[in-house]
């Protein structure tokens, strides 16, 4: 398995901006998540599988990720070769822990868990996991 370099915000870096800055991104990611979860990205995946490897996506920045959203064939290589970003996930709940010194307790306006855009699937293939 492979993970994809993070090269946006790190939680330390994100640390030193407000938390509202914080709360953006969050809210970025989440809906660059959501959009990406669609059937014909991760039919053969595993929802953790799935998730981190949209990640892998965002995570590869906004050209590749728009490329991916035009041709679902270019997030092949994503999957094929393992290529994983999980930090990302856990970039705003770091840096929101490290400027308020709470931990994160809100949720986003787009779901970005594996199969939470039901518009992007078919029921039939909608699952928990393979």
């Amino acid at each position: 398995m492979t993970s994809a370099p993070v090269n946006i915000a790190t939680s330390s870096a994100s640390a030193r901006r407000p938390v509202a800055d914080v709360l953006g991104f969050a809210e970025q990611l989440s809906w660059a998540l959501y959009r990406l979860d669609r059937e014909e990205y991760g039919d053969a995946l595993s929802s953790d599988q799935f998730l981190y490897t949209r990640a892998a996506v965002v995570a590869a920045g906004r050209q590749e990720y728009e490329s991916v959203l035009r041709d679902p064939q270019r997030f092949t290589p994503y999957a094929d070769g393992l290529v994983r970003a999980e930090a990302l996930l856990h970039v705003a709940d770091n840096a929101y822990e490290q400027l308020t010194g709470e931990e994160w307790d809100r949720g986003t306006r787009y779901g970005y868990e594996s199969y939470a855009n039901t518009a992007g699937w078919t029921d039939a293939q909608r699952r928990e996991s393979p």
